[in-house]
């Protein structure tokens, strides 16, 4: 028997956490998917805004210490074997913009919707909204609230 895995889409500012923490929730979601309990889908979008973000915190680095860090991130993401979102079209973000109100957002979110995971987790609550998990259908969660919601299947 074959058992469906929960698809997790996260949010640059939860798998960037992830990488770069040494524990906590967000490292809790990545081991997830590097166990292969839950599927990683990793948006271009995503995964640029996470490797911008790891190359601007390293460059103040020592290069024997941001090397191993850019490298973790590129192993780590290759051993999970994520499933990969491309960009949406440009057009489609522009016509797109009214869904979320952060303009950087809309192509994670369209990404999101194109993937139709069973939970998106970002720490962004501020711009993904219970509005917009109503107005996408998309489950947005943090992953505390995740791990929360998981546990409470077991009570």
């Amino acid at each position: 028997m074959t058992r469906r895995l929960l698809r997790l889409f996260l949010d640059s500012n939860v798998l960037s956490s992830g990488i770069v923490s040494r524990w906590g929730l967000d490292k809790a979601v990545l081991s997830l998917c590097a166990a292969q309990v839950c599927k990683l889908i990793l948006a271009e979008a995503v995964r640029d805004e996470v490797e911008d973000a790891l190359l601007e915190r390293t460059r103040a680095l020592d290069a024997a210490v941001a090397t191993p860090i850019i490298e973790d991130y590129r192993l780590v993401i290759a051993s999970i074997e994520p499933e990969v979102v491309p960009y949406p079209e440009e057009e489609r973000v522009r016509s797109n913009r009214h869904l979320i109100r952060h303009l950087p957002d809309v192509p994670v979110l369209l990404s999101a919707m194109d993937a139709r995971p069973d939970w998106l987790l970002t720490h962004n609550t501020k711009h993904f909204t219970k509005a917009v998990a109503q107005q996408t259908g998309l489950r947005i969660a943090t992953p505390a609230e995740f791990f929360r919601t998981l546990t409470s299947l077991f009570e």
